[in-house]
C-alpha cells in the first residue's frame, strides 16, 4: 500500500532546487539578456531584459547548491533514497538537470507571454507558474528518467507539485517585490 504523505513529502523535497531555480536568478541577473536584444520575427524582443545569461547560471548554481544541501543532510541522516542521494555525481546531474529546466520553462513562459502581447511583469497567471515545473518534468524525464519515474512517475508527485505551485509562486513572488527583487507582486 503506497505511503501517501511519504510521497507528498518526498515530491516535495526533491522539488525545491527546480522551485529554486527562479527566485535565484532574479538575485543573481540583470546581465547580458540571453537573447542579445535580438526581436522575434513578430518584432517583439524574444524574451526582454528580464531573462539574462547571469540568471540563468546563476538560477542553475543557486538549484545545485540548494539540492546539494539536501543530499549532504540525507548523507548524514543514511536516507539513501533513489538515485539523488546514491552518487555525489548522480545528484549534480539530476540537479543541473532540474535547475535548467526550471529555467528554460520559465523562459518559455517568457517566451509566450511576449508573442501574445504580455510585457515583462505583466501577469500571466498559469504561464508565469506552471512552464517551469513542465519543462522541469519534461527535461528530467529525458535525463534523469530514473529519478523521474521514483518521485514524480505516478499521479501524486505530479499532483502535490502541480497543486503547490501557484501558491508558492504567488507567496515567492511578494517576498521578492518586498525585498525590492521584483518591480511587481506576481
Amino acid at each position: 500500500m503506497p505511503d501517501i504523505p511519504l510521497e507528498i513529502f518526498q515530491s516535495l523535497l526533491f522539488f525545491i532546487p527546480a522551485f529554486i531555480a527562479n527566485p535565484g536568478a532574479v538575485i543573481t541577473g540583470g546581465h547580458f539578456p540571453v537573447d542579445f536584444g535580438k526581436k522575434f520575427v513578430d518584432g517583439k524582443r524574444i524574451f526582454g531584459d528580464g531573462k539574462t545569461w547571469s540568471g540563468f547560471f546563476g538560477g542553475v548554481a543557486s538549484g545545485v547548491i540548494f539540492g546539494l544541501i539536501i543530499y549532504a543532510i540525507l548523507v548524514v541522516l543514511n536516507l539513501h533514497i533513489g538515485n539523488f542521494s546514491s552518487t555525489v555525481t548522480g545528484a549534480v546531474e539530476v540537479l543541473v538537470t532540474m535547475s535548467a529546466g526550471s529555467l528554460l520553462g520559465d523562459m518559455a513562459g517568457s517566451f509566450i507571454k511576449r508573442r501574445i502581447g504580455i510585457e515583462r511583469g505583466g501577469k500571466g497567471s498559469l504561464l508565469d507558474q506552471w512552464p517551469f515545473v513542465l519543462m522541469a518534468f519534461l527535461l528530467l524525464f529525458i535525463f534523469e528518467r530514473h529519478f523521474f519515474m521514483i518521485y514524480y512517475g505516478d499521479i501524486v508527485g505530479l499532483i502535490t507539485i502541480l497543486v503547490i505551485t501557484p501558491p508558492l509562486h504567488r507567496a515567492v513572488n511578494i517576498i521578492g517585490y518586498r525585498m525590492n527583487k521584483k518591480d511587481v507582486p506576481w
